[in-house]
């Protein structure tokens, strides 16, 4: 497993652009150049959208630990997550709301995307 390296998330990408046409959510944009590369950016509304793969990002409900070299798996989950972290910091000193949402969330859109309009329609 160790071999297997990230090449993006164009799945859950894909399945969020139709949520969001599904939703009529317009006004967002994509490969902006801000840290930590948000998936999907509204810049009006400073809002980023970050959807996290459950497996990298430590899912605390779906995250499954391998079995071998654990400790490798343990060590880049934990800066995976310490990356998240600080990611989400240097967005909101430019005044961005983060949203983190995992990828299991978009089998049941509902919720998630309620977060997203709320936080676009804050002031």
């Amino acid at each position: 497993m160790s071999r297997i390296r990230g090449e993006g998330n164009k799945s859950t990408e894909l399945m969020m652009i139709k949520l969001f046409r599904e939703y009529r959510i317009t006004g967002w944009r994509r490969h902006l150049p801000l840290p930590g590369k948000p998936d999907f950016c509204f810049v009006r509304q400073k809002v980023a959208v970050f959807v996290d793969g459950c497996f990298w990002h430590g899912c605390p409900k779906c995250y499954i630990r391998p079995k071998s070299n654990q400790r490798f798996w343990d060590e880049k989950r934990h800066a995976n997550m310490a990356r998240d972290r600080k990611v989400c910091r240097e967005l909101k000193s430019l005044g961005f709301r983060v949203i983190r949402l995992y990828e299991h969330q978009l089998k049941t859109p509902d919720r998630p995307l309620k977060r997203i309009v709320r936080a676009l329609e804050y002031p």
